[in-house]
């Protein structure tokens, strides 16, 4: 590769856990051709902030001159346990549609070249449905299992359709045309899968890139289905202060650290998007501390030259400024904010039916037991 083609390639692997088959992406940038490359998203959960991960990416990706196509997986989110109920599908796409673009133009990111697809405008074409059947024909149960497992909700006697899951994430590389598929590292196994399966039917394989997992705030991953783990994209400052004060954060400890994470992969590459790759910790009568690289603000930690008193709400104030201009976006558009109510409606919740008290017929006011008839 020459040296532009050396540089794209650096950036498109940059802050990435692995990359598997690089060589595929190298050969097609030394063609000087622009890679094209898919992310997916089953559109069930509210996204919270750590979408910003893959949505940074994603910028990364646009700046290496990438073709990006962000599929929104619609029948993967009902086929994943029912997740999103077939009449909520609809609206939800459209949701995670208006985050993502905001996501990406609260950085500074043109969205012209971003391509979205919905899954259900082409999963359900006679070629798409006959490659699941020929796949299912030579790959097995454990295997889809497997490929599935730390994607795929696993329950006592789950649903078929969790075994189809896996099967159409591994045909839509093909049927967007694409040469390589960006996701988290709870994917690989589905990765691997798709390198293994594709050539089954016949079909090339394919790059992948492979993003960490970024902590929650209780210690495990971010998750749309734990509520105290996440940060929503439209939570208020206060909430967001207030989450992040009650975050997992012990002190001297890097490991795990979702405060420290959202620094890492949040924070400062947004920062470095935005022209100015900088995190700032305030400090009372003392000069702030200014990092640009987290393995400083790492050393400092374990030095409790930096404590979690410091540092959270240094990143709950960097959160709020970042999610400002999507909020923005959020009040100004009463078409997105028609369109939460509809994907994400409140739960409707029963009232108790009041029970009505049988208080004996010695209870004053009661009604009067008729009377028996007399015996002869």
């Amino acid at each position: 590769m020459d040296s532009a083609a050396q540089a794209r390639f650096d950036l498109i692997r940059e802050n990435l856990a692995e990359v598997l088959n690089p060589e595929i992406l190298e050969g097609i940038l030394a063609e000087g051709r622009h890679p094209r490359i898919y992310w997916g998203t089953a559109t069930t959960g509210r996204p919270h902030v750590g979408y910003f991960l893959a949505a940074l990416k994603i910028a990364q990706l646009l700046r290496a001159q990438c073709d990006v196509v962000v599929l929104l997986a619609d029948i993967h989110g009902f086929l994943d346990n029912l997740k999103a109920p077939l009449e909520l599908v609809d609206n939800r796409a459209q949701y995670y549609r208006k985050v993502i673009t905001a996501i990406l133009e609260s950085v500074g990111v043109s969205t012209e070249k971003l391509e979205f697809v919905l899954g259900s405008s082409y999963q359900k074409s006679p070629e798409y449905v006959m490659d699941v059947y020929r796949l299912s024909s030579l790959i097995s149960e454990s295997d889809a299992k497997k490929a599935g497992a730390e994607v795929v909700k696993q329950t006592d006697n789950a649903p078929l359709s969790g075994l189809l899951y896996p099967v159409l994430q591994v045909l839509d590389e093909e049927h967007l045309k694409v040469d390589c598929q960006l996701g988290g590292m709870d994917q690989r196994k589905l990765f691997a899968a798709a390198v293994e399966w594709l050539p089954k039917l016949g079909y090339r394989k394919r790059a992948h890139l492979i993003n960490p997992m970024i902590s929650g705030l209780k210690g495990a991953k971010m998750s749309s289905s734990i509520e105290d783990s996440k940060i929503d994209l439209l939570d208020s400052a206060d909430s967001i202060t207030k989450k992040i004060k009650k975050a997992e954060s012990a002190p001297k400890v890097v490991e795990g650290n979702g405060v420290i994470a959202l620094v890492e992969y949040v924070l400062l590459p947004a920062a470095d998007l935005k022209g100015k790759k900088e995190f700032r910790v305030e400090r009372k009568d003392q000069e702030p501390l200014i990092y640009t690289d987290i393995k400083q603000l790492e050393e400092d930690y374990k030095n409790d030259v930096l404590t979690p008193q410091m540092l959270k709400p240094a990143v709950a104030d960097g959160l709020i400024n970042l999610m400002a201009p999507i909020q923005a976006a959020y009040q100004a558009s009463t078409e997105w904010q028609e369109i939460t109510a509809k994907a994400y409606p409140p739960p409707v919740v029963e009232k108790k039916q009041k029970k009505v008290k049988n208080k004996g017929t010695r209870h004053p006011g009661a009604a009067a037991e008729p009377e028996k008839p007399a015996t002869e």
